[in-house]
């Protein structure tokens, strides 16, 4: 073996095609080609890391990072750094991917997208844009340990905005869907449904009421939902951001943080945007109950934070050939028992929070701000008037105690993830939940 304690290296290939469309014109379309390898090197208590693309001598650059670690360790040495042991994984119950897209002609993409723009330019509307995107990455891993595993994935993607004014003011309306499927999205989801339904949201928000705001008790669609246990709950949850002291969860495992009707599972073996066999580190996937019945169970790991803190490592990721990092898949509130209807009614006054705009989270003290896509005034147990800038903020653990139900409808949403300076595909999901006290307020 090479004078290191350990070296991986993962080397990617993959192709991306991107299409994008303002007002049905076509703006951008590239398909991009890219080759190149991500190495890591472990001597005593510090990593080295090489980058390296085109062409390229692996072996090599398994040496530069052996020789920067070796150089790092001697001139500041720090605490040896143990890896928790993960047995090879092995890659099966792959998606199957039934219309590779590389056999569909870029024209036919074109049109596609043209008409699912087309689509969202209902009355009322003053522009629109439509993305599509395609990936195919190939990625093999081997480390010193003897693993050598490999494997491929097709993700498949559309964006669809719509944006309406009167008297200066502005709405948007948004659909997406993104999966790790093939060209037969488009049998799955009804695109253009979904493009009249962006346009849709944009020209009734413009006659919407504004929020009165207040603490008030709030019904949350499943995709705000889903926001909400990504960013404040998930992010919480990755050991890293624990070790770091920025997360509110640390030092509560076992303990209970949420009513117990809230489970959190984070699962990159479901056929979803966030789905991966194995990460990067050549650990199997695998599910991760982070709460269940209300108490935190888990963190999410690599293999250097289960050494530390004590779990199951594989959730180290990265974009490309970047360093791996702690990250999510497909993350969310599981399933509870509770109808639709019987929240609403249980609600009798309040406000139903729908979709996402983004926000803000703070992970080490718990504190967060999202904005909704729209919301409903609840009124007398009914879903009465249209509210437009609406948002919900507040403190993690307050929300996870206050819920009341949860909805037996879970729906997973698609996107991707930033940390550290890189994006990875994900999904977050919840049935609707009902908080029995929250901070309602315009965004």
């Amino acid at each position: 073996m090479r004078d290191a304690d350990f070296y991986d290296a993962r080397v990617v290939e993959g192709t991306t095609t991107s299409i994008f469309l303002d007002n049905g014109k076509v703006e951008d379309i590239s398909v991009d080609f890219s080759k190149g390898a991500g190495i890591r090197a472990l001597c005593g208590g510090s990593w080295g890391f090489t980058s390296v693309d085109g062409s390229f001598d692996l072996d090599k650059s398994i040496d530069s990072a052996i020789k920067l670690a070796r150089t790092m360790d001697n001139k500041t040495p720090k605490e040896k750094i143990g890896l928790k042991s993960a047995p090879e994984p092995v890659v099966e119950n792959a998606p199957e991917i039934k219309k590779d897209p590389r056999n569909v002609p870029i024209e036919e993409k074109v049109e596609l997208l043209k008409d699912i723009g087309e689509s969202a330019d209902v009355e009322g509307v003053n522009n629109t844009t439509a993305l599509y995107n395609e990936s195919i990455i190939k990625i093999q891993y081997t480390n010193s340990e003897g693993l050598d595993c490999e494997h491929e994935l097709t993700r498949t993607g559309f964006a669809v905005s719509a944006v309406a004014s009167r008297n200066g003011e502005y709405q948007v309306g948004r659909e997406s869907r993104f999966d790790v499927t093939g060209f037969e999205l488009f049998d799955e989801n009804d695109a253009l449904s979904l493009g009249e339904s962006a346009g849709k949201t944009a020209v009734d928000l413009l006659s919407a009421n504004k929020p009165k705001g207040g603490n008030l008790p709030v019904l949350l669609n499943p995709e705000l939902a889903g926001v909400f246990v990504h960013e404040a709950v998930g992010h919480a949850s990755e050991a890293d951001l624990v070790l770091e002291g920025n997360s509110v969860l640390e030092n509560h495992i076992g303990e209970q943080i949420a009513s117990p009707l809230v489970n959190v599972i984070d699962d990159p073996t479901l056929h979803k945007y966030g789905y991966y066999p194995f990460d990067a580190e050549g650990v199997q996937s695998s599910k991760k109950d982070i709460i269940k019945d209300g108490i935190l169970n888990s963190y999410l790991h690599s293999r250097e934070t289960a050494a530390k803190l004590g779990g199951k490592p594989g959730n180290s990721r990265s974009q490309g050939y970047s360093t791996p990092v702690v990250r999510m898949s497909n993350t969310y509130i599981d399933n509870g028992e509770s109808k639709f209807e019987e929240m609403v009614e249980e609600i009798s006054n309040g406000v139903y929070l729908v979709g996402s705009r983004g926000g803000q989270v703070n992970p080490g003290e718990g504190i967060f701000q999202f904005n909704a896509e729209k919301g409903y005034l609840i009124e007398n147990g009914e879903i009465t008037s249209l509210l437009k800038d609406v948002s919900l903020s507040g403190n993690t653990l307050e929300i996870l105690n206050n819920v009341r139900m949860v909805g037996n409808d879970l729906e997973m949403n698609s996107g991707r993830c930033g940390k550290k300076g890189q994006l990875t595909p994900v999904s977050d999901g919840s049935p609707h939940i009902l908080v029995s006290n929250a901070l309602v307020g315009g965004a």
